[in-house]
């Protein structure tokens, strides 16, 4: 019998599995997906087909985009450049396996034993493993944690085909489509629609919904938008995909926008709406883990309504982010221990990877307004910042909310250069119970994009000294 049973290797199951050896618990992980050669893809959808290979493709594609157009300014003058894209593309799979099989080695070096197959809780303590060749194993186990992830949605007007693709497909075009359609104008289909019209393609973005990034702070929402119109990018809001046409070589789709019926051609579409929980099949019915939406049902601490049965990540509430699925992991390995880590939920941070980058933690303009709380707002550009402009990355602006009251940060919004990296300072001032005046008093490098923050948090108390304050 094991100890801990974590079904899923993805960021959410692969962590847990570690800590959980690490504490001295006998642990196995089981992983359904397996490459051409037979071997379990471990690191699920984030390091195979997600985050890992996107982010390559993003940095590869930018600079490409950075010779072809941007480059002379600096006076650099490139002849007769040539994309690559087989070339672009190994270099992204070399990625995603360097860091797979490290993953291997991790459970190595930490005692922690896999197996491949498809995992399903048939009792409190019983899973049945399905193995790629049909036969079953039991496998028996005093704690069971499920963190079996997601998988892209697929709507009836888009069906996916040979030329209508989810985001795993998006990352291996062999060559660069002309006319590239993107159904959804959120993070993987910004992103991804991003990569393509830097590479060359003539990138239109279809969004159903009439506002842009609605998650976002509203001030994120209207600049972000006027920047990636700018960049080539044509997002059509309040555009709802209605039927599609695979062809040959090319997909017809019709969209309604404001009452009228429109038909465009591409010759590839990415649907990007969002992602699903894989929870089908994963729990015997009798086992009385409430299921809804999809989602297994938890308290704060991932823990089910059966003691033993904890499940993390995509596949229960809250968003669909890699790091916070690996901090429950982490949780959950704690506490099997009777240790008492907690995840602070009110400080998760979400990124955008396009560039300029968007990141933002806490609450929103909005989202006070709602709750009607008082606040201030400090807010600096890049334009005014002297690295930004050193180094050509000068559009956006960091935002800083605190309590009108206690001064306490309650949000930070960046749309800019390593915008992730800043918003990460401010969530571990956030994390301290930090106050605006408390970034105000912290000596920032000089020249760096980080004394944005400083800046935006002499602005909300009138201070700032490189931009004008509030009267």
């Amino acid at each position: 019998m094991f100890d801990v049973v974590v079904i899923g290797s993805g960021p959410a199951g692969y962590v847990a599995a570690i800590r959980a050896s690490q504490l001295g618990f006998k642990t196995l992980c089981i992983e359904e997906s397996i490459d051409d050669d037979g071997k379990p893809n471990l690191g699920g959808t984030c390091l195979n087909v997600g985050c890992i290979p996107s982010k390559a493709l993003l940095d590869s594609s930018h600079k490409y985009y950075q010779a072809k157009k941007n480059l002379s300014v600096h006076g650099v003058q490139i002849d007769k450049l040539k994309l690559d894209l087989d070339a672009m593309m190994s270099r992204k799979d070399e990625i995603v396996s360097q860091l797979t099989g490290g993953i291997s080695g991790l459970f190595k070096a930490n005692k922690v034993e896999s197996i491949t197959g498809r995992g399903k809780v048939i009792s409190k303590n019983v899973i049945e493993i399905t193995k790629p060749d049909g036969s079953k194993e039991n496998i028996d186990a005093k704690n069971i944690i499920i963190a079996t992830g997601s998988k892209p949605i697929e709507i009836k007007a888009a069906p996916f085909s040979k030329n209508i693709v989810d985001s795993t497909g998006a990352l291996s075009f062999k060559k660069v489509p002309k006319k590239l359609g993107v159904v959804g104008a959120g993070i993987i289909g910004l992103e991804l629609g991003s990569v393509w019209s830097r590479l060359g393609s003539n990138v239109t973005v279809l969004e159903a919904l009439d506002d842009f990034l609605p998650m976002t702070d509203p001030d994120i929402s209207k600049d972000s938008l006027k920047e990636f119109k700018k960049q080539g990018l044509d997002i059509l809001l309040g555009s709802m995909v209605t039927s599609t046409k695979d062809m040959k070589d090319s997909v017809k789709l019709s969209y309604t926008k404001e009452d009228n019926e429109i038909e465009m051609e591409f010759d590839k579409l990415i649907v990007a709406v969002g992602r699903s929980s894989n929870s089908e099949n994963i729990l015997n019915d009798d086992l009385g883990v409430s299921i809804k939406n999809g989602l297994i049902e938890v308290d704060e601490y991932c823990q089910t309504s059966v003691s033993n049965i904890w499940a993390v990540g995509d596949v229960v509430r809250g968003p669909m982010l890699a790091h916070k699925g690996s901090e429950e992991g982490i949780m959950v390995a704690e506490r099997i221990a009777e240790k008492h880590t907690e995840v602070n939920y009110d400080l998760v941070p979400s990124v955008i990877y396009t560039h300029p980058e968007i990141a933002w933690v806490g609450k929103n303009e909005n989202e006070l307004k709602e709750s009607g709380i008082d606040y201030n707002v400090g807010k600096f550009p890049f334009a005014a910042n002297g690295r930004a402009l050193a180094v050509s990355e000068s559009i956006g602006f960091v935002k800083l909310l605190s309590d009108k009251k206690t001064d306490a940060i309650l949000g930070v919004h960046v749309f800019g250069p390593s915008a992730a990296d800043i918003v990460q300072q401010a969530l571990i001032s956030m994390e301290f119970g930090a106050s605006a005046e408390d970034i105000s008093l912290t000596m920032f490098s000089h020249p760096t994009v980080s004394e944005a923050l400083h800046e935006a948090a002499l602005a909300s108390n009138n201070q700032a000294i490189h931009i004008g304050n509030k009267k």
